[in-house]
């Protein structure tokens, strides 16, 4: 049985690699902030699902509390993810800023 080599035309993800074209900065903080953007899209619609499971919850609804729960949970993780994510960002910033030119 023979082994076949890997080569880069067969993997998408390294096709880019053996470019020679470089993003360009402006791209690439677009991507940053549309990445950025998509996070806290996604917080946002999280923090939805936990509150109308916490309403439907107080309201009587038929609704199981163990749902309610790892909702509320998996809200609080993404919540502090972006708190860190955001952190992170902060810090870069004020170290960019810190920089002698």
């Amino acid at each position: 049985m023979a082994i076949q080599p890997i080569n880069s035309n067969s993997i998408p993800v390294l096709r880019g690699i053996n470019s020679s074209q470089k993003p360009s900065a402006s791209s690439t903080t677009e991507q940053v902030g549309n990445t950025f953007e998509d996070m806290l899209s996604s917080l946002n619609q999280s923090q939805a699902n936990s509150d109308d499971l916490v309403q439907k919850l107080a309201q009587g609804e038929n609704v199981d509390l163990h749902t309610v729960m790892i909702g509320m949970e998996e809200n609080n993780v993404n919540f502090n993810v972006a708190l860190g994510i955001r952190d992170r960002l902060v810090e870069a910033y004020r170290e960019i800023m810190r920089m002698q030119v």
